[in-house]
């Protein structure tokens, strides 16, 4: 399938930059906001709802590739006639707070409908978290067989908090760690950590095997483009950094992130 330019090279060197907007975020305003950001912090790509108008409107202000995310694929296809570059299927967060969770089987015959539609479409997927790993190591082998181009991971809200943001983000960021870890042991396929990474998370992810993160929620906290524009900027900095983080601390990482998604289930 074709990938971008800019995200081919992004990923070959695992330094991919995503910002995410929202599946359900339908006010302009505040995606131009963000979009004008990622742009001058130097973002790989923007994440947005699959909606047209919003399509448009952010192709006028920003040069930066487009994924558009939605369970829908009448959206994803249409998304994709209008210009979008790459489709994803999730993520699935505003299903979560209704109840509704999604089988292996239902997000396989999601993604051989999408091919099916639009076979040079660049695709990406979403790994539910609440499948057990050994199913979603399952499920990433088989949309690596389909094709699919790149899978996603995410996480869970945590019901610890602590008084700093960026500890609340790492917490919450630790079954999207996790899965990251494993999968990367397991297949080929490019993963995209995603689920309120932040400056400590991320070059976390990159050396568990991630070949580039998602910026979403931790940019909540923040208003203006200048802001956002900063904090993306120290994530896409502190991966460049490449932190020379030994097999040990690797270990004991990831044995405390595991233990603390055990101990919040």
């Amino acid at each position: 399938m074709i990938l971008n330019k800019k995200l081919n090279n992004a990923l070959c060197k695992r330094s991919v930059v995503k910002v995410i907007t929202g599946i359900n975020n339908f006010n302009l305003n505040e995606i131009i906001v963000k979009a004008k950001a990622a742009e001058i912090a130097g973002a790989t790509y923007l994440d947005i709802a699959a909606n047209v108008d919003i399509l448009y409107q952010v192709k006028q202000i920003s040069s930066l590739p487009i994924c558009v995310s939605s369970i829908d694929i009448d959206e994803l296809f249409i998304c994709f006639r209008a210009g979008a570059s790459i489709l994803e299927i999730g993520n699935f967060d505003i299903f979560y707070k209704k109840g509704i969770t999604f089988s292996s089987d239902q997000l396989l015959k999601l993604a051989e409908q999408l091919i099916h539609r639009v076979p040079l479409a660049c695709i990406c997927v979403t790994i539910p978290h609440t499948l057990e790993l050994k199913e979603q190591i399952s499920l990433a082998q088989k949309l690596e067989a389909l094709g699919i181009d790149m899978i996603q991971t995410e996480g869970i809200s945590s019901k610890i908090q602590s008084n700093s943001r960026l500890i609340n983000s790492l917490n919450n960021a630790s079954a999207s760690l996790s899965s990251t870890y494993v999968l990367a042991k397991f297949t080929n396929i490019p993963i995209i950590s995603s689920s309120s990474i932040n400056p400590l998370s991320a070059p976390i992810a990159i050396s568990y095997g991630a070949s580039g993160v998602g910026i979403g929620s931790f940019l909540s906290n923040f208003h203006y483009p200048l802001d956002m524009s900063l904090v993306i900027r120290s994530i896409i900095q502190s991966m460049n950094d490449n932190l020379d983080l030994s097999t040990n601390s690797n270990s004991l990482v990831l044995s405390s992130i595991l233990n603390q998604s055990v101990s919040q289930a």
